[in-house]
């Protein structure tokens, strides 16, 4: 059976044996709080949990790495709509030990590309655009400093209020400690 068909039958029965009651909430988090983190399957329950949070607290943006890389992309709009549309009040990034974003090797990705059908033409059309793929893929050495970066980039935004704390932590995706790395109150314009 194919994955989507699977997914299909099961979410039949899901939703008309109600299974999605016990998930009711309202679209503004509860805890007034918008979280990017990585799209790491090991911290899809671990992450909300290791915080005590539950369904409807947060407002969750996921990519990979937890990087927010440019102060217009999407995942920064994310967090403008989560600020001021939904309420949330305070930012939190969160990477993770083990990224599989410290090890990606540009190079190496450009050939997988290539490898599942990707022509050359295309990716030299790209570079004549002036894509960089290089450093559009590239990871990062250190998780805590690239959480440094992207807080850098969220708290510098134009947009972003100038009392929305943005804080930076890294969790271990075995345990689920987390270590601070920015304290989003210090230095906030009183």
């Amino acid at each position: 059976m194919k994955l989507l068909n699977e997914i299909l039958d099961f979410n039949e029965k899901f939703v008309a044996e109600k299974g999605y009651e016990k998930y009711e909430t309202s679209k503004l988090p509860d805890k007034k709080m918008v979280i990017v983190s990585c799209m790491d399957t090991r911290l899809v329950e671990l992450l909300p949990k290791s915080m005590n949070l539950k369904n409807g607290d947060f407002k969750h943006v996921k990519n990979a790495g937890a990087i927010v890389s440019d102060p217009f992309d999407s995942v920064m709009r994310s967090i403008l709509v989560a600020v001021y549309a939904l309420n949330a009040d305070e930012v939190f990034v969160i990477g993770h030990h083990q990224c599989g974003m410290a090890s990606v090797d540009p190079g190496k990705m450009i050939e997988e590309f290539k490898g599942r059908g990707v022509s050359e033409d295309t990716i030299a059309t790209l570079r004549h655009g002036g894509v960089d793929i290089e450093k559009w893929l590239e990871g990062f050495d250190s998780v805590e400093s690239s959480v440094k970066d992207s807080v850098d980039v969220v708290k510098n935004h134009p947009l972003l209020p100038a009392d929305v704390p943005v804080h930076g932590l890294v969790i271990a995706p075995d345990t689920g400690k987390l270590d601070l790395v920015i304290n989003g109150y210090e230095n906030q314009d009183q």
